[in-house]
């Protein structure tokens, strides 16, 4: 998986450089060489300011096979939801922990989205009060094939749980929390924890 960083300077800030060490850096209005017959993921930053107009027209044609995550200095839900509606994969803090990052590239790279915490925890509780609201005979177990533990820590997940919360409720370690996430997803075919959730929340994919 290749990852290019775009942003109104080519600097490579040092979480950036951890998490994505093989990672190259270029400006908006350099030109980059290529077929663009690679998968890759393009991380664009949103500088504090700046709207997304100003920024994705600057993207180079020959990445429009690209998965785009916007990398914003001043992340916000409404800025995610507005990354999404013009085609971006996420959205995520430009100074995120090198182990964020990560996990961005692994969701982002495997067709899933990312849209945060919060907004997550947003969108399964409006599902959730949507799917109680309604007359609705049972649905067959979401979740087959899964061991006890893991339909545990997938029926936190889908209350909006992070993993640190589902480690302490859990009483586990978080490396353990996601060991049995990967597990899941496998076992599932959920490709993110919002796949994951609609699913155990009955909502057909």
């Amino acid at each position: 998986m290749n990852h290019l960083i775009v942003d109104r300077e080519p600097r490579m800030l040092p979480n950036w450089r951890d998490a994505l060490p093989a990672a190259a850096v270029v400006s908006r209005r350099e030109t980059v060489g290529g077929d663009g017959s690679g998968v890759g993921i393009r991380w664009c930053r949103l500088r504090t300011g700046e709207k997304l107009a100003d920024v994705l027209p600057h993207l180079p044609a020959i990445l429009s096979g690209y998965r785009t995550v916007i990398l914003a200095d001043e992340p916000s839900d409404a800025l995610t939801l507005e990354s999404l509606s013009v085609g971006a994969s996420g959205c995520c803090n430009t100074h995120a922990a090198p182990e964020v990052l990560k996990q961005v590239a692994l969701v982002v790279a495997n067709g899933g989205l990312w849209v945060g915490q919060s907004l997550l925890q947003q969108v399964i509780g409006n599902t959730s009060r949507a799917l109680a609201q309604r007359a609705k005979p049972a649905v067959d177990d979401p979740l087959p094939g899964l061991s006890e533990r893991e339909q545990q820590v997938a029926r936190l997940v889908a209350a909006g749980a992070s993993n640190k919360e589902i480690a302490d409720r859990l009483k586990i370690a978080e490396r353990t929390v996601k060991a049995h996430l990967t597990a899941i997803f496998e076992k599932t075919g959920a490709r993110d924890r919002l796949q994951l959730s609609l699913r155990i929340n009955g909502v057909k994919l």
